[in-house]
């Protein structure tokens, strides 16, 4: 391609190594909008503190502004190396993702493991999206990933949805078919490319999802107590999911915490270590079912919020995933919102990130109301032509804070503590890599100090390749001490579910 090409359609292209991927992108883009699904994680939130989303250059240049010069030399990175947190394309470029050469934890701690031989596969099946990661057992680098929508999200955005449709529909068998397809697929495809035979998979999610793949009735779920195949370890042969045999080994999904607590949860507990913790841990979830765990070594409780897929955008008028033309931040800046689109394009919708800060900003500028009403005359708030949010998206938006808010709550009554008493709380899942977290505050969404918050990305997916590395018999003391507990058996949960949806 001439220059004069790449000046009118304004795209440039990225190389990224060891994966051979190639991608087109619009002048301007920042990389962390298009890392994030290859597996990057950005555990301090982009503030260039951590190093963990550091990406070598091979070819091309990434130009450093004041602020990257300053985070490049407190980090003691070298000549040939950019933060991808802060770094925009503006010419062609090929980066080697350093991230896929060592295996590290996101609170940037060394995950500790034995090592094995041959090749290990971790998979964690969301409502919204699945992802996956192929690992070196000796060495525990991550050799490539594969990151790829759920395709049963056609018959709805949330659990609820899928599990009506299961039922009333007589649509279980084809939920399964779908989801053991698109497994197979995945898993097929990293080791055609990889070239390699997995000795074991290991997958997670939460407890619709391991019921639908592995043919277990979810009838029990549709209803009160909503039981469920706790804490029970699912084999699969490979013969059972039609994969080829000579290719996999072992293929295990890891038990569900409660009815709809999953393993993803599971996995995230082991992730954020609160089975070896002295002090308080929280971990909550933001994915399209909120959940949330809280405790230390002696004691865990966990619970389900009804939080809906607002965070992720489903249900709001405008929203969408977090990809390109999704308004993904909003800040205030004098006395009006200025908007960043993923992708550096023209804005098409709103994603939950973007809805959270649009919202908090709003109440800074008193476009809403402390009860969650626009202001003046106007239907809706215009954020960035053609994207707006109206009454209903705000009210979608304070149902799930509310429950999230009124669950952590619950939590923390029953184990007689207070948000004083907890030492740290983990964010996880992707949406919970994007937010702000002053923002997530001015909204109630979260009620802990900032500097006890950590954005973790998807835990689930790192306690899932733990698992590679651990024993099954190691996971039953951690399931022994967790409890899960159903919110709406709380005599005062309505009450507090009601108060946090105010906006105070």
């Amino acid at each position: 391609m001439t220059q004069t090409q790449r000046v009118i359609d304004n795209k440039y292209t990225v190389r990224l190594e060891p994966l051979g991927v190639k991608l087109r992108v619009t002048s301007g883009t920042p990389l962390k909008d298009i890392l994030f699904q290859y597996g990057i994680e950005f555990p301090c939130g982009g503030k260039g503190i951590c190093g963990n989303c550091r990406v070598k250059l091979l070819e091309g240049d990434i130009q450093l502004d004041e602020d990257h010069k300053k985070a490049h030399s407190s980090l003691q990175l070298a000549d040939n190396c950019r933060l991808a947190c802060k770094s925009n394309v503006t010419q062609d470029v090929t980066l080697e993702i350093d991230q896929f050469e060592i295996f590290v934890l996101a609170d940037n701690s060394s995950f500790s493991f034995m090592p094995g031989t041959g090749f290990g596969i971790a998979i964690d099946i969301g409502t919204t999206t699945i992802a996956a990661q192929l690992l070196d057992m000796h060495t525990g680098n991550v050799l490539d990933s594969e990151t790829r929508l759920n395709p049963q999200s056609r018959f709805g955005a949330d659990i609820i949805s899928r599990i009506e449709y299961a039922i009333h529909k007589n649509g279980q068998g084809i939920l399964k078919q779908l989801i053991r397809k698109e497994f197979c697929s995945i898993v097929n495809q990293l080791i055609k490319r990889n070239e390699v035979k997995v000795s074991k998979v290991i997958i997670v999610g939460n407890t619709v999802m391991q019921h639908i793949f592995s043919g277990i009735d979810l009838t029990p779920l549709s209803a009160y107590p909503f039981e469920s195949t706790k804490k029970k370890i699912i084999h699969f042969t490979p013969g059972e999911l039609e994969l080829n045999s000579d290719s996999v080994s072992k293929i295990t999904f890891l038990p569900s915490i409660g009815s709809f607590v999953g393993s993803d949860i599971l996995a995230g507990i082991l992730a954020a270590r609160i089975n070896e913790s002295d002090k308080y841990i929280t971990l909550i979830d933001l994915g399209t079912n909120g959940e949330i765990a809280i405790g230390n070594k002696n004691r865990i409780i966990c619970a389900s919020t009804a939080a809906g897929p607002a965070f992720e955008g489903t249900n709001i008028s405008m929203g969408m995933r977090a990809m390109n033309g999704a308004i993904s931040s909003v800040t205030k800046y004098e006395g009006s919102q200025q908007f960043h689109v993923i992708g550096n394009e023209n804005p098409r919708g709103i994603c939950g990130s973007g809805l959270i800060d649009a919202i908090a900003t709003s109440l800074e500028l008193n476009k809403i109301d402390l009860g969650g009403r626009i202001t003046g005359k106007n239907e809706v708030i215009q954020l960035l032509s053609p994207v707006s949010i109206s009454q209903k998206d705000i009210r979608e938006f304070q149902l799930a804070k509310g429950a999230v808010a009124a669950g952590v709550q619950v939590l923390l009554e029953k184990l007689n503590i207070s948000y004083d008493d907890i030492e740290k709380v983990y964010i996880a899942g992707a949406f919970g890599s994007f937010i702000n977290i002053e923002n997530t505050r001015r909204t109630g969404l979260l009620e802990f100090p900032a500097e006890k918050i950590n954005k973790m990305g998807n835990m689930a997916l790192i306690g899932a390749k733990m698992c590679l590395f651990i024993e099954e018999k190691e996971l039953y003391p951690i399931l022994d001490i967790t409890e899960h507990i159903s919110l709406e058996t709380a005599e005062n949960f309505q009450d507090l579910f009601a108060e946090k949806m105010m906006f105070l």
